[in-house]
């Protein structure tokens, strides 16, 4: 009986470990996506400690895991998150076969672009090559309006034009801002009028993406698209959030507000509304010059879309947007009581702005789109006693036809644009004095021909026809070649024509401010351009996991009729006429983004251009075009705090500036300069997000080694200066450097170092 005890005891151990054992069972299995198995990727067991990570050739096994019910889970920056449920079974191996899907990030070659070829297509299938940033981008570092939004987007820089009033443009590549087209929902919104004040007060909350096109693009889209557009497409009702709420506040007291929410009106009837307020109003001057560093607004803009279900899914929405600003600069002791006079200078700008867009989808067979918009922009300007006071109304309407004939994908259109233009400037002066508002309709008519030659070679042909009134016919060819090698490599050549009719006294702020007059010398004649782009991308899996993204452009672009302030000749003058010569703009330009499985995310951009203009055979480059440019953008998200860490900024290489006298003490050109941000953002509550950081850390600003910038801020209204038969400043004792006021030495903002603040509220 001990013996048979004895013996118990000894097998006692070797059954628990038989019987241990046959309550355990594993897993194994592959991961992969659309580009093969996945290396490298973590895979874990919620509800245990179990966890392991696939081989070079996708395959994960876990053994010796417990009898019972688990979830599995893999998590990866580069994939979409992948969970499932699981029954460990005793003795059993339990086989999976797992697909991910790749996320759609900012610079995802799945992204779908319209601005390229004006209909909805894959990013990587589109032959002409378009950028794309989402506002997940933007979110990076926040700002109260897309104009500043735009400063960490590589080849294209916010140019302020005025050290006063602070309005600017938008420059793509180092042309000046009305060689850009801007789009809302590739409508052409802003333009002329708008170009100078109508990018403000666009509400971010409603931004789905922005898309860029660098170069020509006037056989799709006509004048002004010379540079190159950028589109602001707003966000389909059906993928708008409830409602969301984005309040920002800063140190310098600028507080900005944006609220989006949708609602339905019956079953057929989307609306989506957004409000967006400005209001900076504390007076600042660090540079003691006893001008404000930075204009003083208050701003409020209304966005309504509405989106309307018809049979067969046939498209039809209509937005419209309402924008009040009331702006001033100048010295600090102006009020209102002071607008237009002589006693204390001021730049005081009224802007009542109207916009209408819609697009209607014919109900016939055939693919027929119309699209419409309508602008009424009014502005009300007081410059020192200058006054400027102009309407401009401008509708467009646009027919076009998507048909699909054999290899053939032909888009043709009509266009028709009217425009109504009034001021109180010798822009609108006739015979007698009369005032004689301008009217002109500029009809145009496209075709576009994308062919698939062969296995991923994909060819485009277009040509556009328009007759300006003035100016009679204007033709705008385009030839664009794609060779997708593979899914991670696409070549791209462009090559096109570009018009641009201007309009001097809607386009160039220095037209307006009378610092200077205005002289023409003789009728202006269209710009026109000839352009070419080669463009490359890839796209790079490494061992490690990492995602790279690189996209590589080369451009040319050659202009005949340039339009050219000379700024030199009299420095009371801005005198405009056509370029007896040419210019040339050429430069190559590199984004690159690099995704880290550890959560690292960074994003490159360099731009390495070369802006010139050749006269009577000697070439110089123009005012206010830097040679190089950078962007970044680095972020970090630390998941257990649920805490977000974004670097970003840019760097800018030196421009020439304009100097109002031989004898000026500022420097004829810019430094290297740069602007650098840092933001945090919490997310680990639900439905919140609260964000915070630091804008322009290095505390940068344009006095930096100058001993002013504004000239004679002492007397802005020249009441002290003497001048000589021929209209320039003399050098006196009260004025040793033959100065007269002139706000145009500018190139950045004045605004330095401050802290930010942000709350965000999403009911998705």
């Amino acid at each position: 009986m001990k013996l048979i005890i004895k013996q118990w005891l000894i097998l006692l151990p070797l059954f628990g470990l038989i019987i241990g054992h046959a309550q355990e069972g594993s897993i194994s299995g592959t991961v992969s996506s659309t580009d093969g198995t996945i290396g490298n990727i973590q895979i874990k067991l919620l509800e245990s400690d179990f966890q392991t990570t696939t081989n070079n050739s996708g395959f994960f096994i876990l053994e010796n895991i417990p009898v019972g019910s688990y979830t599995l889970q893999i998590s990866d920056l580069l994939y979409k998150p992948y969970q499932e449920k699981i029954q460990i079974i005793e003795n059993e191996s339990l086989d999976m076969d797992i697909y991910l899907e790749e996320r759609k990030e900012e610079m995802d070659l799945n992204d779908i672009v319209i601005s390229g070829t004006m209909k909805a297509v894959q990013r990587d299938k589109s032959p002409v090559p378009v950028e794309v940033y989402s506002q997940t981008y933007f979110k990076k570092n926040p700002t109260p309006n897309m104009f500043e939004a735009l400063q960490n987007v590589n080849g294209v820089r916010p140019q302020v034009n005025c050290n006063v009033c602070n309005t600017g443009d938008i420059h793509i590549n180092g042309l000046e801002g009305p060689y850009t087209m801007v789009l809302i929902d590739g409508m052409p919104i802003v333009s002329s009028l708008g170009t100078v004040y109508g990018l403000s007060g666009i509400p971010n909350a409603l931004i789905e993406r922005i898309e860029v096109v660098k170069g020509p693009a006037s056989s799709l889209y006509g004048s002004e698209a010379v540079g190159g557009l950028i589109n602001i497409i707003t966000k389909k009702t059906k993928n708008a959030d409830k409602f969301s709420a984005d309040v920002m506040a800063t140190s310098w007291q600028e507080y900005n507000a944006d609220l989006g929410y949708k609602f339905n009106i019956g079953e057929n009837v989307d609306v989506l509304t957004g409000v967006n307020y400005y209001n900076y109003s504390n007076p600042i001057d660090n540079n003691d010059d006893n001008f404000t560093d930075v204009t003083l607004q208050d701003r409020i803009s209304v966005f309504q879309k509405w989106n309307f279900k018809r049979p067969e899914n046939r498209l039809f929405s209509i937005a419209g947007r309402y924008l009040y600003e009331d702006r001033w600069g100048g010295d600090m002791n102006w009020n209102k009581s002071y607008r237009g006079g002589e006693e204390v200078y001021g730049e005081s700008i009224y802007t009542s702005r109207a916009e209408l867009i819609g697009n209607y989808q014919l109900p016939l067979n055939e693919k027929m789109f119309f699209s419409f918009s309508f602008i009424s922009h009014d502005q009300d300007s007081r410059y020192g006693s200058t006054s400027y006071i102009a309407d401009q109304k401008i509708g467009f309407g646009q027919l076009t036809w998507d048909k699909k004939a054999g290899m053939h994908d032909l888009l043709t259109g009509v266009a028709l644009r009217y425009t109504y233009y009034d001021d109180n400037t010798p822009a609108t002066l006739g015979d007698g004095n009369l005032n004689i508002p301008e009217k002109d309709w500029l009809p145009g008519i496209f075709i576009q021909d994308e062919m698939n030659v062969a296995p991923g070679h994909n060819l485009l042909l277009g040509m556009r026809y328009d007759h300006n009134q003035v100016h009679g016919n204007i033709f705008t060819p385009r030839v664009a070649y794609k060779w997708q090698v593979n899914s991670n490599n696409i070549l791209r050549l462009n090559a096109g024509t570009g018009f641009r009719v201007v309009n001097l006294f809607t386009e160039d702020h220095a037209a307006l401010t009378g610092a200077r007059d205005v002289v023409i010398e003789n009728d202006l004649e269209p710009e026109k351009s000839y352009n070419a782009n080669l463009n490359f991308i890839k796209k790079i899996h490494t061992n490690s996991g990492a995602l790279i993204n690189l996209d590589a452009s080369a451009f040319y672009t050659y202009f005949n009729n340039r339009i050219v302030p000379d700024y030199d000749t009299n420095p009371q003058q801005i005198i405009y006429d056509n370029l007896d010569g040419h210019a040339e703009s050429k430069g190559i330009s590199l984004n690159s983004e690099i995704k880290f499985r550890n959560g690292l995310d960074i994003i490159l951009g360099a731009t390495l251009m070369e802006n010139t203009i050749t006269e009577n055979g000697v070439t110089e480059e123009p005012e206010f075009a830097e040679n190089f440019m950078g962007t970044w953008a680095a972020s970090y998200k630390i998941n257990a705090w649920n805490l977000a860490i974004d670097y970003t900024g840019n760097v800018y290489s030196p421009m020439n500036l304009p100097l109002v006298s031989d004898l000026d003490p500022r420097k004829p050109e810019s430094p290297w300069w740069s602007i650098q941000n840092i933001q945090l953002t919490y997310d680990g509550l639900d439905n919140f997000e609260i964000y915070g950081g630091v804008k322009n850390l290095l505390n940068w600003t344009p006095n930096e080694g100058n001993p002013f910038i504004i000239a004679r801020t002492n007397d802005p209204f020249d009441q002290e200066v003497d001048f000589d038969q021929e209209g320039n400043a003399i050098a006196t004792p009260e004025n040793p450097y033959a100065l007269v006021f002139d706000p145009a030495y500018v190139y950045a903002s004045n605004q330095g170092i401050r802290g930010f603040l942000g709350l965000r509220y999403i009911i998705r």
